[in-house]
């Protein structure tokens, strides 16, 4: 197995120490050098730290300004000039600076070769002061001071923990998992809940913490007990002689229980049927020892005390959980550490005391909640909560797989450093108002977690992609020297993705093709492609233009019904072209003419494969007018010009109000909140119906606060969120293959909604009973 980011180096650097002796400190030999890029990224623009020492792992925390490129778009200035063969708009690359939170973990081993590494790459730190939390931060104390010249503050373990725990819970949407060994993928993430109070938290450190948490700042220690991860231990090392935490569970997943413990069929020959307990539950751990005349294994008995051990923890977590009406029980601490056997050993108890009621919870990112509190702690004035934050993939580690038989390697921790990387977003982020029920809300429609023939199929396609990707990526800054070296790293980076989530696929949470696209895009943005069809964008939507008024000639010369399915048929046709789709952009650049009409006769006649018009027809000639749609865009050029404005355009002819949204940033050839404007205002200057509903505001254009090809409903511009408020919307329409069929397929409103697409994929379309070009067009209505 290739060893990790870090390791190579870690590995050559302590072997260096080692021979000068264990007590020689030793400069940094300035040819040994750490890539930033890869562990410690952004160091020379570090701004504040807070460090997390535990008994055998670090964790360091920083803030960091982080420099990229951004596309911008900029409406010329027309006027009194021949348009006829002028660019739409002009596009800039620019450059944008924004926040980052890094989180990286390490073997304590290594704490003083990367704080010589740190001090050598600190440039700028505005902080004199390192917040410091853990058992760890007075044993090192002095070492931190002396290394960075940095004051050490030290916090409250169990504050930093409660707020590092709410951090990851509001921001990090597949945060919870719940683990089953014996399924076909060892974690089962859950559906974010937006109110995340209150919640039991159970830390197992050397003994039990067991703490309420009811709001952002209100907790109460409510428990504990002095059997925890110490106790395991150091039974373990008197009984196994085996000093090594990680080794003793290495012992212990290879072992055999019940030749240790007594269970209830070896004092009663069987079930005890009177109290309904089976044959197979433990009656006494250890109690074969005080019978049996022989000499028992290490690993049976590494087994028996772990069980022991583990069930004395459930129960008292159940009762607890009971005590206090929690049915939430998140699971910390050293004994964890994503640990199979421990996990599997808990859930199993927690499992049994609450008779199924009560779920084992587990956190993705558990190992960095001190650290990240301790950073909150630190960074109060800046009030970090009141933005909201997203994982940058292209620098975050992901899960490890915890399977100590099929990944020996990972499970041995030596020269490994785990990154977790935070991106604070430009806007806040919410849920839609509309969903029917947030906390059921899942926007995916398959989880290739689960599903492996899918899981195979998307990931062969993202891989056999690649190669287009990097190659339109390089040719979109024909200008920069750098482009095509800059492009060969975001190609091995994703490539590098794509293998790990084909070993690991839950390394970022559930695996869908959202993920899968959020991923390359953030790959694509760090080695600065921000927008790589911006050119694509810009042309499409200045040849659509010259369309648009004959397009809208042609529909009102229709009769009301027969306008109706053209328009329908027209937002369809717009849907076909999307970059995105193999199958379409194929055709796109072997067939530079292939355009709205020729789109039209690629759709599939009707009936559709999900075909809801002949209602929703119906619900136009007998309802009255909406008040207002929301109307979820989705691709530049023909697709909202020619597709999307028409249908705006009827809808607002009906007396309904309209909000446009968009995505915040580019994906794919998605059109962007700053495009529609531009292309807004050029259509209001051709169509008085569209000019007077800006000019009164019946036609507002807002950005969805996203960056993606898909839709995440639960994670929403705070602005949108209010004005589908305000303006009383009672329609959403959905539209495209990432929005509407990726995701939301299956989401549930309290309005009518419509979602509409057309399927660009052979096998998808194959899975769904369909061909290719096939139709979605699902019209919806709530229960009442």
């Amino acid at each position: 197995m290739p060893m990790r980011p870090g390791e190579e180096w870690v590995a050559f650097k302590m072997a260096e120490r080692g021979g000068r002796g264990s007590g020689g400190h030793g400069s940094l030999d300035k040819s040994i050098t750490l890539p930033p890029d890869e562990i410690f990224r952004n160091l020379e623009n570090a701004k504040r730290f807070a460090i997390d020492i535990g008994g055998s792992l670090t964790k360091l925390a920083y803030y960091s300004t982080v420099q990229h490129k951004v596309a911008r778009v900029r409406s010329f200035d027309h006027s009194g000039k021949d348009i006829e063969n002028e660019p739409l708009y002009e596009i800039s690359v620019q450059e944008e600076i924004t926040a980052r939170l890094h989180f990286i973990k390490f073997e304590n081993t290594y704490i003083e070769t990367c704080l010589d590494f740190i001090k050598d790459h600190l440039v700028n730190t505005e902080t004199k002061v390192i917040k410091a939390t853990g058992g760890g931060a007075y044993k090192f104390k002095d070492l931190i001071e002396k290394k960075l010249g940095l004051k050490v503050d030290k916090e409250d373990v169990m504050t930093c923990l409660i707020k590092g725990c709410n951090f990851v819970l509001r921001n990090i949407p597949h945060e919870v998992f719940a683990y089953q060994k014996d399924s076909d993928t060892e974690f089962r993430f859950q559906t974010n809940d937006p109110n995340i109070f209150p919640y039991l938290l159970v830390n197992i450190g050397s003994g039990v913490s067991i703490v309420k948490v009811e709001t952002e700042d209100k907790f109460e220690w409510i428990g504990g007990s002095s059997i925890g991860g110490g106790t395991f231990w150091g039974l373990g090392a008197l009984l196994t002689k085996t000093k090594k935490f990680d080794e003793l569970l290495q012992l212990a997943s290879k072992g055999q229980h019940t030749n240790v413990d007594m269970l209830v069929k070896d004092v009663y020959g069987g079930a005890y049927q009177t109290l309904g307990l089976s044959g197979n539950l433990i009656a006494s751990s250890f109690g074969k020892s005080t019978t049996a005349d022989k000499e028992f294994s290490k690993e049976d008995m590494a087994k028996s005390l772990l069980h022991m051990i583990s069930n004395d923890i459930g129960q008292l977590a159940c009762l607890y959980a009971k005590i206090h009406n929690l049915d939430k029980i998140y699971f910390g601490g050293f004994f964890i550490r994503g640990h199979p056997v421990t996990m599997r050993t808990i859930t199993y108890s927690i499992n049994f005391f609450s008779k199924g009621e009560v779920q084992a919870l587990f956190l993705r990112h558990e190992g960095y909640l001190g650290a990240i509190g301790a950073f909150l702690k630190g960074a109060e004035q800046d009030n970090p909560n009141q933005y909201s934050w997203g994982e940058n993939y292209a620098g975050s580690s992901g899960l490890m797989s915890t399977s100590p038989d099929v990944y020996p390697m990972q499970r041995t921790r030596s020269g490994t450093f785990d990154m977790l990387e935070m991106d604070r977003l430009e806007r806040p982020l919410v849920n839609l108002p509309l969903l029917k029920d947030p906390s059921a809300y899942i926007p995916d429609t398959v989880d290739l977690t689960d599903d492996a023939m899918a899981r195979k199929y998307w990931l062969t396609c993202f891989e056999e992609a690649l190669d287009g990707v990097a190659k339109r990526a390089a040719a979109s800054q024909p200008d920069s020297i750098d482009a095509l070296e800059r492009a060969e790293k975001f190609r091995q980076k994703y490539w590098n993705k794509l293998q790990t989530l084909r070993q690991q696929p839950f390394a970022y949470g559930t695996l869908t093709v959202r993920s899968l696209l959020d991923t390359r895009e953030h790959c694509l943005n760090e080695f600065n492609f921000p927008d790589p069809y911006s050119k694509v964008k810009q042309k499409e939507n200045g040849i659509a233009l010259k369309c648009f008024q004959s397009v809208i000639e042609s529909l009102d010369s229709l009769g009301w019904e027969e306008r109706q399915f053209a328009l329908v048929k027209g937002l369809l046709a717009g849907n076909v072209f999307d970059w995105g789709a193999k199958a379409v952009s194929d055709v796109l650049e072997s067939e530079p003419q292939f355009g709205f009409e020729e789109a039209k006769s690629k759709l599939q006649e009707r009936p559709w494969l999900e075909d809801s018009y002949s209602q929703w027809l119906e619900r136009l000639k007998e309802g009255p007018p909406h008040k207002c749609a929301l109307i979820f865009a989705d691709n530049s050029g023909i697709d909202i010009i020619l597709g999307v404005f028409p249908f705006v355009r009827e809808l607002l002819s009906r007396g309904t109000e309209v909000i446009l949204a968009c995505n915040s940033g580019p994906a794919l050839n998605d059109v962007t909140y700053s495009e529609s404007l531009i292309v807004t205002e050029r259509i209001a200057a051709m169509d008085p119906v569209i000019q007077s509903a800006l000019r009164e505001e019946k036609l507002l254009l807002v950005q969805t606060g996203s960056s993606s090809p898909c839709l995440d409903l639960s994670r929403l511009d705070k602005g949108l969120a209010v004005l589908v408020r305000e303006r009383k919307t009672d329609l959403v329409i959905i539209e495209g293959m990432g929005r509407a069929i990726h995701t939301n397929y299956y989401a549930a409103l309290k309005c009518e909604s419509l979602k509409l697409a057309v399927i660009k994929n052979s096998w998808l379309a194959d899975r769904l009973g369909g061909k290719i070009f096939s139709v979605i067009f699902k019209y919806e209505v709530p229960c009442k």
